[in-house]
């Protein structure tokens, strides 16, 4: 299955349970992908979560549902994922601008958010300097900690260093476990003791997938990511690697991060078509 069937694959299965409590790992189980790169790829491509996706979905019905006027609101609320009607006001009301019980009256304008469809249409060559890897198993010393993304940026921007010493090669470590998306943060080790407070992070021998982007953090990183998955994979001979814990390395190589000239590697794990 190429990149852009198993994305519309997991919007397949994401609509065809609408109504139920499907969890990320669920979907991701479904169309054979980690967690990190169903929920990488799709925001990358769709501009949204796929939590935010749901929602949006079940907001967009629930305000069709309630244009019926033998249809209460606490039961339209159950239906559609909310246990209590208040928070399902709050939710309809930042959907569609109003309360649940306003658009029971005539001639009120409801937001609407179809069903997506993910299509890649190539229209120009552009180029894109990537390489393909073959590296052994190496150890990363790194904070086994979840971490979320508002750290992560500023992590990045600060002189992140371990024993004191500034690192120029900053690795950033994803994986994923049931639904959480853990992001670890260290460097490669090569001797000495291991840091109080972190622990030896093993990088399995992979077949890895190097991208080059040069520019200031995050937005650098972010629009790489997005060529990555609408550009590289769908004609690339190489997928990414279905692994259920998948490992993601940034690597900054000057000390500047928010610098325009700041030069990052995107480490994906890949496998041959």
């Amino acid at each position: 299955m190429n990149w852009v069937e198993t994305l519309n694959g997991a919007i397949d299965y994401i609509e065809d349970n609408l109504l139920d409590d499907i969890s990320l790992s669920e979907i991701a189980r479904h169309v054979y992908i980690s967690n990190e790169h169903l929920q990488r790829g799709f925001s990358a491509l769709a501009d949204l979560t796929i939590g935010e996706y749901i929602r949006n979905r079940r907001l967009s019905l629930a305000g069709l549902e309630l244009t019926h006027k033998d249809v209460r609101v606490i039961d339209v609320a159950m239906k559609y994922g909310y246990e209590t009607s208040e928070s399902f006001s709050k939710a309809f009301n930042r959907f569609h601008g109003f309360a649940p019980s306003v658009a029971k009256q005539n001639s009120i304008n409801l937001k609407s958010f179809s069903r997506l469809i993910i299509k890649i249409i190539m229209e120009g060559g552009t180029i894109m300097d990537y390489r393909i890897v073959e590296r052994e198993a190496f150890e990363v010393v790194a904070k086994i900690e979840g971490v979320t993304a508002e750290y992560i940026e500023k992590a990045l921007l600060s002189s992140w260093s371990v024993k004191g010493k500034l690192s120029h090669s900053i690795h950033l470590i994803a994986e994923s476990e049931n639904d959480n998306i853990r992001t670890h943060m260290g460097q490669e080790l090569s001797h000495g003791e291991v840091p109080e407070g972190y622990e030896v992070w093993q990088v399995p021998e992979y077949t890895w997938a190097v991208f080059q982007c040069v520019g200031a953090e995050p937005q650098a990183r972010e629009e790489m990511w997005k060529r990555i998955y609408s550009e590289w994979l769908p004609q690339a001979k190489y997928e990414v690697l279905q692994a259920v814990n998948s490992h993601i390395i940034y690597s900054c190589k000057r000390d500047e991060i928010s610098s325009p000239d700041t030069i990052f590697e995107i480490w994906l794990p890949v496998k041959k078509k």
